[in-house]
């Protein structure tokens, strides 16, 4: 079997400037802070990042959270979420010119992921029609009703937080981790694994995960326990 641990450094070592990275999450909630630590310690720029929100920002007493963290080390260029009033810094970002950011309805930003990892050409919704959202895409008439075509995500990377996963990858996430951490890890080339409980293939029963191991390239253990 392919050894897939590696420490969070190593894991994230072929990240570079520019690439498209997707991270699990909903505002902190279940991020892998492990490897976007080590994602901000590396210092690479001009990233893309695919997620639900924004992340958590700094305040007294607490550190950012999440996406949060990538946005306060200035290493975005391009974010895309459903929302993000929750990080001040976003807001600024697009005032001065420093990020871009593409507003996507949360079921549609995953069924947009979904698409990219299932291999679809897109989804058609009825969400966003006669919006702003509508706004350059495609509309379809189906039975007198009309819908968008939201075209599938994909990424280079997806940092994915995970609650026990054995070393293969086969993974699940417990309670309201589970969020983007299961849609995501089908939608990216190189899918990075952060978990809190680390065991052996055959150590569980296999109905405890969720996800299947294939998706996975690294694995890295040392996830602290969920909090929010």
């Amino acid at each position: 079997m392919i050894n897939k641990i590696r420490t969070a450094e190593e894991a994230v070592a072929g990240i570079k400037d520019g690439a498209t990275i997707m991270v699990g999450g909903f505002l902190g909630t279940g991020s892998p802070e492990i490897l976007v630590d080590a994602l901000v310690k590396k210092g690479v720029k001009h990233l893309t990042v695919i997620g639900n929100d924004g992340g958590l920002p700094a305040n007294e007493g607490t550190s950012a959270r999440g996406i949060g963290k990538l946005l306060e080390a200035g290493m975005v260029d391009h974010i895309i979420a459903s929302h993000v009033g929750m990080n001040p810094l976003i807001g600024k970002g697009m005032n001065d010119g420093t990020l871009k950011c593409t507003l996507v309805p949360q079921g549609s930003l995953a069924e947009k992921i979904r698409a990219g990892g299932a291999g679809l050409g897109g989804v058609l919704t009825p969400t966003g029609v006669g919006t702003i959202v509508a706004e350059g895409k495609e509309t379809f008439n189906i039975d007198g009703k009309d819908y968008l075509l939201e075209k599938p995500l994909k990424a280079d990377f997806a940092l994915i937080r995970a609650s026990i996963c054995d070393e293969f990858g086969n993974y699940s996430c417990a309670k309201a981790t589970k969020n983007f951490n299961y849609v995501m890890a089908m939608a990216a080339e190189t899918v990075i694994i952060g978990t809190e409980k680390l065991v052996k293939v055959g150590e569980m029963d296999p109905d405890t995960f969720t996800m299947s191991g294939v998706f996975a390239k690294y694995i890295v253990g040392g996830e602290k326990p969920w909090q929010i």
